[in-house]
């Protein structure tokens, strides 16, 4: 994925709702999963982005720094794709977005794979271009 100019972050191991867990099995789930990533790619990731969540929450925002996370992600746009609602409807929700915006996708969706040419599409005739996270906030 890397060698295709796409940017790896930390999402947590296992995508809990990380409100529901314990300070420890928080620290777990985002160690667990910057260890991963850094043994197959050999660095941590430059992001964390807390799992079954739009922002973080202090607790989680201390816990990533301590991982060696200094940026941690948050997004503006949610295409609700996890919900499996269809591409038209990935597409609607997507194309509220603007010029920064960070908009929640998800692999492993069908609709979202149908949708994305078409993403792709709408954003351009808008003039906007997806970006890695670390363009974005150069």
């Amino acid at each position: 994925m890397t060698d295709h100019g796409h940017e790896l972050g930390n999402h947590t191991w296992s995508h809990p709702t990380l409100t529901g867990l314990t300070t420890a099995a928080v620290r777990s789930e985002i160690e667990r999963c910057r260890d991963r990533i850094a043994a197959l790619t050999g660095g941590p990731g430059a992001f964390f982005r807390p799992s079954a969540a739009q922002h973080a929450t202090p607790e989680v925002l201390r816990l990533a720094g301590a991982a060696g996370y200094r940026s941690v992600l948050s997004y503006d746009v949610d295409s609700r794709d996890f919900t499996d609602p269809g591409p038209v409807a990935i597409r609607r929700a997507v194309a509220t977005s603007s010029a920064g915006s960070v908009v929640s996708m998800h692999l492993g969706h069908p609709g979202t794979l149908a949708a994305l040419p078409g993403v792709l599409a709408d954003l351009g005739h808008r003039g906007l271009t997806p970006v890695t996270a670390s363009a974005l906030f150069r």
